[in-house]
């Protein structure tokens, strides 16, 4: 946008929970000028910078993907002042966004190659802009075999379940679904994320892995991956969760050298080693 200070104003569309214990929802926006709709080119992995007048603002991912239409998606957990204005809001209610902003998944460096998604709970966000952006008519094509594999700690807490159960049927995709625990009428998989991608073992051959989830399920997600043959260079992830101001400007999310919120999100395991070398 041509003022990033500036908040857009947008429209609630619609907004539902996504959970079962309500503290995921999902909003979607309109932007109410048509000028400025056009200007707001966004793709997988970016985020958005969301204000609600009175409480402030806070950085979320995009959820949607370009190809879906105007409406901009964002599911957001309920864990603050912020979050607890915008879970509520209603149709028709109108807040501010600045964005997009941050990097993207490197979309043209995966042509041509197997693609492995791996996400946990609520950071599931991006992965299903991603997926959504790969799988279009116009670009599926232009990718190798894709696998998804996807945990919650109990059914109720996986996100976008309409969109899984179509995505079931896609004979283009492995989709692998596992909850911590057993469940009753659950017949996925059960057990960590880390291990039920180990048992999974997608081919490392000319393929890339994006990762995002919970601190904890990415560091013993890793060494799968690398068990596997993946190299560092071939491994994504994001860093959303360091955003601050969102341009680069209050200093808050710098690792070594780098700010996140304008050099990431979006970085290679191989580009974090080199920051973290560095502090």
């Amino acid at each position: 946008m041509d003022n990033p200070y500036k908040p857009i104003p947008v429209e609630l569309v619609d907004t539902y929970f996504e959970t079962n214990d309500r503290q995921l929802k999902s909003f979607k926006f309109r932007i109410l000028d048509e000028d400025v709709k056009k200007l707001f080119d966004y793709k997988p992995g970016q985020f958005a910078q969301l204000s609600v007048l009175g409480k402030g603002e806070a950085p979320f991912g995009i959820a949607s993907s370009p190809t879906e239409g105007d409406e901009l998606l964002f599911t957001i957990n309920r864990i603050g002042s912020v979050t607890q204005a915008l879970h509520e809001l209603e149709a028709g209610d109108k807040i501010g966004i600045r964005g997009p902003l941050g990097n993207w998944y490197p979309v043209d460096k995966f042509e041509g190659s197997d693609i492995v998604i791996v996400g946990g709970g609520y950071a599931f966000t991006t992965l299903r802009s991603l997926y959504i952006y790969l799988r279009d008519p116009s670009r599926r094509s232009k990718f190798g075999k894709i696998t998804i594999v996807y945990g919650a700690r109990e059914p109720g807490l996986l996100l976008y379940r309409d969109d899984l159960e179509e995505w079931k049927n896609d004979e283009n995709l492995e989709l692998v679904l596992t909850i911590d625990n057993p469940a009753e009428g659950w017949t996925g998989k059960v057990g960590f994320v880390p291990p039920v991608l180990k048992e999974t073992a997608p081919s490392s051959e000319n393929a890339y892995a994006v990762v995002c989830g919970p601190p904890v399920m990415i560091k013993f997600t890793l060494p799968v991956l690398h068990e596997l043959g993946f190299s560092k260079d071939k491994i994504y992830t994001s860093l959303e969760m360091r955003m601050k101001c969102g341009i680069g400007k209050c200093g808050r999310c710098n690792i070594g050298h780098k700010y996140i919120c304008v050099d990431g999100p979006v970085f290679s395991m191989a580009e974090l080693d080199e920051l973290t070398a560095d502090l």
